[in-house]
């Protein structure tokens, strides 16, 4: 009777791996299955596919919010965050791989990479010691903050410039095409551009969840198509015209990226505003209703978007 006791003891001291913990490797590794089920089915269907693809990172966001809450006790629970918050940003994450195997000479499949990279995360994960106690996270100092949010406050004028001139392709692609033209003007002056990067980087480099999607996003125009191909970035190339993003194979993968991305963005300034209120003693009732309406707000904005770059139109 003596050892039974003695295992059970032993047993209950040692911390359970939670399996949850392994969801976001799990929903990130199925991620390009859903695009490539979007792109094969037609009618309802296609859009069940498009809606698993948009599902994957967007619970992988919610299991890290709902682990964000705790302390990382272990160095078994770090992991499984960070994790977590990574397959948040698969959608960016599968347009840089392409970029990647492309400039790197790959001829490994494209899934196989993908699924290999997430089963060696799970695994990183699975390797972490449950009782190893894990280090205090440092939290950016005010210095850092109020760099961040100085920045955020020049840049806010070019985000809105820019999310504006996507929604005009709602009007159709001269819309989008004058509006842009306009913009050109002051931003593609190189003073001006190389300050936008510098200052969208120094964002990254402060805090920003958005941050892999503005790296890919600033990759894929500023490096991949006008640096490296000579690619005009117009409505053309955003909308994967003539085939489009949703009839095109590779293309697919743009649409959750640009959804996600743009609510991401507009999302984060939400929350930012939030903390500034807060921190000026207003009422937290009336700024969480702000802050809940700038998020639906933010979605439906990302929605529209990329419904314009799927064609939708209000007008001929």
């Amino acid at each position: 009777m003596g050892i039974p006791v003695r295992q059970e003891i032993v047993e209950a001291s040692v911390p359970a791996r939670p399996l949850p913990a392994f969801m976001p490797a799990l929903a990130a590794m199925s991620y390009p299955f859903w695009l490539q089920a979007a792109h094969a089915l037609s009618g309802p269907l296609r859009w069940l596919g498009l809606l698993g693809a948009v599902a994957m990172p967007l619970a992988a966001g919610g299991e890290w919010l709902s682990v964000a809450r705790r302390p990382a006790g272990s160095t078994f629970d770090r992991r499984a965050r960070a994790v977590a918050l990574l397959a948040l940003s698969a959608p960016p994450l599968f347009v840089f791989m392409s970029f990647v195997r492309h400039a790197a000479g790959m001829r490994l499949p494209e899934s196989v990479a993908w699924v290999g990279l997430w089963a060696a995360l799970a695994a990183w994960v699975a390797m972490a010691d449950p009782q190893a106690r894990a280090g205090v996270a440092r939290l950016p100092n005010a210095r850092a903050r109020v760099a961040h949010g100085s920045l955020a406050a020049l840049l806010l004028a070019f985000v809105a410039y820019h999310l504006a001139n996507h929604l005009a392709g709602l009007l159709g692609p001269q819309v989008h095409a004058a509006v842009m033209h306009l913009g050109r003007g002051v931003y593609r002056i190189p003073a001006v551009e190389a300050g936008l990067v510098t200052a969208l980087l120094l964002q990254v480099a402060t805090g920003v969840q958005a941050g892999l999607f503005l790296l890919v996003h600033m990759n894929s125009a500023l490096v991949s198509a006008r640096f490296l191909n000579g690619t005009e970035t117009d409505w053309a190339w955003a909308s994967a015209a003539p085939v489009g993003l949703l009839d095109d194979a590779w293309a697919i993968r743009l649409l959750p990226h640009y959804l996600l991305g743009a609510f991401c963005v507009l999302a984060h300034l939400a929350g930012g505003l939030r903390g500034v209120l807060l921190a000026h003693g207003r009422p937290r009732g009336a700024v969480d209703l702000a802050w809940v309406a700038g998020t639906a707000l933010s979605a439906v904005l990302a929605a529209l978007i990329a419904a314009a770059l799927c064609g939708l139109r209000f007008a001929s």
